[in-house]
């Protein structure tokens, strides 16, 4: 059982209000998760709320940064949902990476703040074991114009 100073990962989740979404079924020929030995490695996870998305577009275009990094939190719970689904949430003992891409307008260079909005949820959730590696990339275009995709490796216990 993953552990936030004596406290299930699932309890902290719902102490911060938090509830993991519906799984949502790939748009293509994958599987959300894939796992080897103690690694959980997400399919990237685009920033779906009830099955569709709450804007298209690109960063520093058609959609803000602070929208976009709201869309990166929202990435980084259906990507948690993945990992739920795989092994049950308890059993995260820490998150390793995490590589967020960001549909960029020219000229756009805060792809770094844009995934600040999934790390920042990994820290509100697992405390020190949600520290991790990352990268924040910036792309011409995304799947179904997404703004944001967000993958993740976690290790398991």
């Amino acid at each position: 059982m993953s552990e936030l100073s004596g406290q299930a990962v699932s309890e902290r989740l719902a102490e911060l209000g938090i509830t993991l979404p519906e799984l949502t079924a790939p748009v293509a020929s994958y599987v959300p998760t894939a796992r080897t030995g103690d690694l959980v490695f997400t399919s990237g996870q685009l920033p779906f709320v009830d099955g569709s998305l709450p804007r298209t577009g690109r960063v520093g275009a058609e959609v803000s940064a602070d929208d976009a990094q709201t869309d990166a939190r929202q990435c980084a719970l259906n990507a948690l949902a993945a990992v739920h689904a795989e092994v049950g949430i308890d059993n995260v003992a820490r998150v390793v990476k995490v590589v967020g891409f960001v549909a960029s307008a020219a000229g756009f260079t805060g792809q770094p703040g844009v995934i600040n909005g999934a790390s920042d949820l990994l820290g509100e959730v697992f405390g020190d074991a949600g520290k991790h590696a990352r990268s924040a990339v910036g792309v011409a275009e995304l799947p179904l114009g997404a703004p944001v995709e967000v993958e993740l490796i976690v290790e398991v216990r």
